[in-house]
């Protein structure tokens, strides 16, 4: 079996010295490929595209090189990439709109939501056989999506204050009128009518603007998973990756044969699940797809294990997925690292994490830079166990 996947991360923008938020996109995406890196609605953002790999080990050496890169182009200008929902150290007044016809429009019709965009995302493809699949296979995997943004959920500060949420980037994200779990269609030219009615009506400008948790690409033949928040730790990104294509391939096998489809045309408690998700991360509870009760995190993501095991043993995955997951829950979420770090040091040592994290550096430093503090104190407005080993390819 070999179904190709790819990933499209997002990274903040920081100041080094300082660790606040920076809109210096531009001349950093001066110093980088632009046929791997890009613009975003704010210039405090840049993203990144990965090439498209079947394996889960080439993946990870794809974004840990195009991270290097990044860092090392962003170190040049006395700059930080950070990934993360949102960067803990983003001061009130940090929106600059990047410029362009497109972005000025979603600023004029959204306002707020588009001035407080200043969150980052990871986003994964899967190939599909075509485009009917896609949308079918949508309504299968989402009730098994708040998982995966639970594994990734790395957003607990916003502006400066604990929100109390391991995703606080969900709760800005679902803001938008086409966010969040995605309804049933029966093909694609249904779901195609829609996007179209949703532009007509003026909701939307343009297909581009669907921001469901999950969606079928305006321009690959692909399945676009978009509940995750960015990872610090490219090896979450690898097994998010490696869970979503297993979800996708089981639903199109089981599509392929026949089988009996596993969703029952009620979506209702999908954005209930997902606020599960955003609140607790790994350290609480998660919504249990199957029988729709509140159950350990733990217990969630062993069951997506099992449930997918011929999957993943039919991409060579098992093994590399299974240990990426017991890590994940072994350590706690990028949220939970973030606030031990912060409540034992404070926000500034919280982004040395980060940053040192999205570099590939397993163990922060440890030392809170008292300027950085001050800095910070000054512009911003509002209220474990690590392991070395690196992924191998199997």
């Amino acid at each position: 079996m070999s179904v190709r996947i790819g990933v499209e991360e997002e990274f903040h923008v920081l100041e080094a010295e300082s660790g606040l938020l920076v809109p210096r996109a531009n001349p950093l995406l001066r110093r980088l490929p632009r046929r791997t890196f890009t613009t975003e609605l704010h210039q405090s953002t840049v993203e990144s595209n990965s090439k498209v790999h079947t394996s889960l080990g080439d993946l990870y050496a794809d974004l840990t090189e195009t991270r290097r890169r990044l860092d090392a182009a962003a170190s040049s200008l006395g700059l930080a990439a950070v990934a993360a929902g949102t960067a803990p150290l983003a001061p009130a007044a940090s929106a600059h709109p990047t410029a362009g016809a497109r972005y000025h429009r979603m600023l004029e019709d959204y306002r707020a939501i588009a001035d407080e965009q200043l969150i980052c995302g990871a986003q994964v493809h899967v190939d599909v056989p075509d485009r009917d699949t896609a949308v079918r296979v949508m309504c299968e995997v989402s009730p098994w999506l708040p998982v995966l943004l639970a594994l990734s959920a790395g957003s607990p500060f916003w502006q400066g204050a604990d929100t109390g949420y391991a995703s606080w980037r969900t709760m800005l994200w679902q803001r938008w009128p086409t966010a969040g779990p995605v309804g049933c269609f029966a093909g694609a030219d249904e779901y195609d009518a829609t996007v179209r009615d949703l532009v007509r009506a003026g909701i939307i400008s343009d297909p581009g603007m669907i921001y469901y948790d999950v969606r079928p690409s305006a321009h690959l033949q692909t399945l676009e998973l978009r509940i995750c928040d960015s990872c610090p730790r490219a090896e979450t990104v690898v097994l998010v990756a490696g869970l979503f294509r297993a979800l996708v391939t089981e639903a199109c096998e089981r599509l392929r044969t026949g089988g009996v489809p596993s969703c029952e045309g009620r979506h209702e408690w999908l954005r209930g699940a997902s606020w599960r998700a955003a609140r607790s991360g790994l350290e609480g509870s998660l919504v249990d797809p199957g029988t729709h009760q509140e159950v350990p995190a733990g217990q969630v993501v062993r069951k997506l294990l099992a449930r997918l095991r011929p999957a993943l043993e039919g991409h060579g995955d098992r093994q590399t997925v299974h240990e990426l997951a017991e890590e994940a829950l072994c350590d706690g979420s990028a949220a939970h690292r973030m606030r031990r770090i912060a409540q034992d040091e404070g926000l500034p040592a919280c982004v040395d994490m980060l940053i040192a994290e999205t570099r590939g550096e397993r163990a922060p430093r440890r030392a809170t830079d008292t300027r950085r503090q001050n800095l910070y104190a000054a512009d911003v407005t509002g209220p474990s166990r690590v392991s070395a080993r690196p992924l191998t390819p199997r």
